[in-house]
C-alpha cells in the first residue's frame, strides 16, 4: 500500500527522513515524504509542538507527536502520542520520548563495569544546555549537592568543564552519579534523563515522574522524592556516595521494572496501522471545538502581521 507523509512543527535537528515515526510505518507501507516545498496535502500529517504550520492542511489525518509535558489538544490532532497515560478510544497512544533513543535499547543487555573503575570515578555529573522555564527543585537539588561537592556542569547551562561536551555518554560515565532532574514534575513525564546514566554505568539521581517506578527498577536510582525532605535525600546520596558496597548495590541493580512494557515498538506500529487503515478523521468540523480550531488560526494570522509590522517599522525609517 503506497502512503505520502509529512513533517511540520517539529524541533530543529529533527530529521524527515530517518526516525522512529518513519521507520515504524516502512515495514508495512510504501512510503513517499512529501518536502517542505510540496504543496500537496499527505495522507498522513506528523506534527508537534514547535510551530503551526499544521494550520494550514484541512483534509488530511493529523497526528501529533510530543517529546515534551504539554498536554495534546484533540480540538486540532485526530491522534496523538505523548507520555500521557490518556485513554481516549483509539485516537491516543503513550510512548515515552525515551523510547525512541537508541541508548534505551543498551539498557537490557548493558555490559557492568568494574568495581575498580566504578568507585574511582569523580562524584557527579550534569548535562543542562536550557535554563528557562524550570521548576525551582532542579536548581534546589544541583545548588544543595554542590555544596557537599563541586558538581561537573557539561552542558551550556552553567557550564564549568571549559565549554559545552562533545560526547554526553561518555561525560555522564566518568562520574558516580548523574543529575537527571526532569524540567518539571509531571505524572508519566519521563524522558532520556534516566536513561542516559544508566547506559552509562552511573547512578541517576532523579526528580520528576512519581510513576517512574512503573517501568525503572526503584533499586537502580535514587529518586529525591521518596524522600520526606530534601535534607533527608541529600544525607543519603552522601551515604551512598561514601558506602562502597551500597553503591555498587545500586549501580549494578536491574534497570527496568520486572513488569515494564518491553513491546514499545510493535505497539507504535499497531497504533500507526490502525489509523491507516481506518482512515477516520476526527478533528470536528461543527460547534464549539470547530469554533476554537479557527480562533487558532485568526491568532496565527494577527501574529504573522504583527510581526510583519515590526519588520516594516524597522527596515522603513
Amino acid at each position: 500500500m503506497d502512503i505520502t507523509i509529512k513533517f511540520v512543527d517539529f524541533w530543529e535537528g529533527f530529521t524527515p527522513n530517518d526516525n522512529f515515526l518513519l521507520n515504524a510505518l516502512k515495514g508495512r507501507y510504501n512510503v513517499t515524504i512529501l518536502d517542505d516545498k510540496s504543496k500537496d496535502e499527505p495522507d498522513l500529517l506528523f506534527c508537534s509542538a514547535f510551530g503551526i504550520e499544521h494550520l494550514h492542511y484541512e483534509n488530511c489525518i493529523k497526528v501529533y507527536y510530543t517529546a515534551e509535558n504539554d498536554i495534546p489538544d484533540f480540538n486540532q490532532y485526530d491522534y496523538a502520542i505523548s507520555f500521557f497515560d490518556i485513554k481516549f478510544g483509539d485516537r491516543h497512544l503513550r510512548y515515552p520520548m525515551y523510547v525512541a533513543y537508541p541508548e534505551y535499547n543498551r539498557l537490557i543487555g548493558v555490559s557492568p563495569i568494574s568495581r575498580e573503575v566504578a568507585l574511582g570515578r569523580d562524584f557527579c555529573s550534569v548535562v543542562v544546555s536550557n535554563g528557562y522555564s524550570n521548576a525551582p527543585m532542579r536548581e534546589l537539588v544541583w545548588q544543595r549537592l554542590d555544596e557537599y561537592k563541586t558538581i561537573a556542569s557539561g552542558g551550556r547551562y552553567r557550564n564549568n568543564v571549559g565549554g559545552p561536551v562533545d560526547d554526553k555518554m561518555e561525560f555522564i560515565g566518568r562520574y558516580k552519579f548523574n543529575l537527571a532532574l526532569e524540567n518539571s514534575k509531571v505524572d508519566n513525564y519521563t524522558t532520556e534523563k534516566i536513561v542516559e546514566p544508566m547506559v552509562a554505568q552511573t547512578i541517576p539521581i532523579y526528580w520528576g515522574n512519581r510513576f517512574v517506578c512503573e517501568e525503572f527498577n526503584k533499586e537502580s536510582f535514587i529518586d529525591v522524592s521518596d524522600f520526606d525532605s530534601l535534607d533527608r535525600a541529600i544525607e543519603y546520596i552522601r551515604q551512598v556516595d561514601n558506602d562502597d558496597e551500597l553503591y555498587m548495590k545500586i549501580l549494578r541493580a536491574p534497570k527496568l521494572a520486572t513488569d515494564a512494557p518491553v513491546d514499545w515498538s510493535d505497539r507504535l506500529q499497531v497504533f500507526l496501522t490502525q489509523i491507516i487503515e481506518n482512515g477516520r478523521h476526527y478533528i470536528c468540523q461543527y460547534g464549539h471545538s470547530r469554533k476554537l480550531y479557527e480562533e487558532r488560526k485568526i491568532k496565527e494570522r494577527l501574529v504573522n502581521v504583527k510581526i510583519l509590522r515590526g519588520f516594516a517599522r524597522r527596515f522603513l525609517k
